[in-house]
């Protein structure tokens, strides 16, 4: 049952103010003994696209299938010389559109739909099933996830193609902050710094060295600026889409937050989505966005305003 911002969190009162004609924000306590209930503002219900924010649940799925025996993070995968763990941290060399790579694997971080599309070939080879239909057996419905649904082939739809409501977003994020479908081993892997010290970019805001990711999520690192708040802490990990969706969690403070809207991501969710965080931040953990902060106020790229282009397909 989704608490409402009046009654749940004072922070959530900003997302009424979003230039949006629809959102909804959720946030979760992640507490010693679990994720806590939901406070949320908007219409839980409605379905949004996903746009990259599928990228975690594909590589949720791809984890599964490593514990089950499927496959292995490190099976040849993609161009010569690449792995399955290449694609899921965006090192295999692979430009961001199917076609020929464009570096050699683990040389740079280049972000990659197109990776992620190998990944659900590689899935489907070793399972023996259509990619889709394992990640609804594997991830959305053990997570409850019965809203979520994937569109298009898997070549585009692996890294872009889920639309769902905000109630299972939220799912998903309890399950990337607290494991149930996967090891704590394989989790820990899989929200820390793959092929450490890769340079890249994080597309809608700029360079950055190191550009730093996991398995399936970005991890925040010390980019600056960026989407998550000046607060978050620099273990913060999780992804945003080009649809206007956006999963963090902060296992630092102990907190996660999830949304969707039905704007695109540009300059308006550059600007809303950090004040956002650090609202969150401020009233969950008591933690303040300032210069001191442990998030991305550490430069790993210069500061000025963040360059918004294209986003996350």
């Amino acid at each position: 049952m989704f608490l409402y911002a009046g009654g749940g969190m004072d922070a959530l009162g900003s997302v009424a103010d979003w230039p949006v004609d629809g959102a909804a924000v959720g946030v979760v306590r992640l507490g010693p003994d679990g994720p806590g209930p939901t406070a949320a503002t908007g219409d839980a219900g409605r379905v949004h696209a996903w746009a990259s924010v599928t990228k975690p649940a594909t590589a949720l799925a791809v984890l599964v299938a490593v514990e089950e025996g499927t496959l292995s993070l490190d099976d040849p995968a993609g161009p010569p010389g690449s792995t399955v763990r290449h694609l899921l941290a965006h090192a295999s060399g692979l430009g961001p559109e199917p076609g020929p790579a464009v570096e050699a694997p683990g040389v740079r971080r280049i972000y990659s739909n197109a990776g992620y599309g190998v990944l659900a070939t590689v899935l489907e080879d070793r399972a023996g099933m259509p990619f889709a239909e394992y990640l609804a057996a594997g991830v959305l419905e053990p997570l409850g996830m019965a809203g979520t649904s994937l569109v298009g082939p898997p070549s585009g739809a692996a890294a872009a193609g889920l639309a769902g409501p905000l109630d299972d977003l939220v799912a998903l994020g309890r399950e990337w902050a607290r494991p149930t479908l996967v090891s704590e081993a394989t989790w820990s892997d899989a929200v820390s710094v793959q092929f450490v010290g890769l340079a890249g970019v994080l597309p809608g805001f700029g360079p950055f060295d190191p550009c730093d990711w996991g398995l399936g999520v970005e991890v925040r690192g010390a980019k600056h600026p960026h989407w998550t708040g000046t607060g978050n802490s620099r273990a913060t990990y999780g992804h945003f889409g080009q649809s206007g969706s956006f999963l963090w969690i902060d296992p630092v403070a102990g907190v996660l937050c999830a949304g969707l809207a039905d704007r695109p991501f540009g300059v308006w969710a550059s600007r809303a989505w950090p004040a956002l965080a650090d609202a969150v931040l401020a009233e969950v953990a008591g933690t303040s966005g300032d210069p001191g902060a442990p998030g991305g106020t550490d430069p790993g790229r210069r500061g000025g305003p963040p360059p918004v282009g294209p986003g996350h397909v």
